[in-house]
């Protein structure tokens, strides 16, 4: 169980910071949520605490791990589909896995992609979640501004 204060990732929202526990009834069931604070967008979730490892609550990056993901977006592009159906499914797996290294992959091949030729409506709005996943991240993780992690990325990619 986290405790209030923890930074935690939330797979296809981000990274946050617990700010408290709270007894909520929904549907008349009373249960304990995480209330977590995403820093990107100012967006705050309610989590089952009970449904915590269901969902793949994990704990954020350290430094040494982030640095590795840093090198990840640098390296050369995965194979990926053709069809942009067929990639779409395989990057939404990625981002549902809530692994970072996954994420930054995602990031990574779709704004290549996007610099050579123009997304699809979809991938677009997938880029920008996955973006926005990984920047929360690394926002908590390297201690640093979201517009600071939005320039190492679209450096390094």
């Amino acid at each position: 169980m986290f405790i209030v204060g923890d930074k935690i990732v939330y797979p296809m929202h981000g990274a946050g910071i617990i700010e408290d526990i709270e007894e909520k009834k929904i549907l008349g069931e009373t249960k304990q949520y995480y209330i977590l604070r995403v820093p990107c967008g100012d967006m705050k979730i309610m989590i089952p605490v009970g449904a915590a490892n269901e969902i793949g609550i994990r704990d954020i990056v350290g430094s040494e791990r982030l640095s590795s993901v840093c090198r990840l977006l640098a390296e050369g592009s995965t194979d990926m589909p053709d069809n942009w159906n067929r990639r779409y499914r395989e990057n939404m797996e990625k981002l549902k896995s809530g692994v970072i290294e996954n994420v930054a992959e995602v990031v990574r091949n779709l704004l290549r992609i996007d610099r050579i030729k123009k997304l699809s409506t979809g991938e677009k709005k997938m880029l920008a979640n996955a973006k926005q996943i990984l920047v929360s991240e690394m926002i908590l993780s390297g201690d640093m501004t979201n517009a600071e992690a939005e320039e190492l990325i679209e450096k390094t990619v």
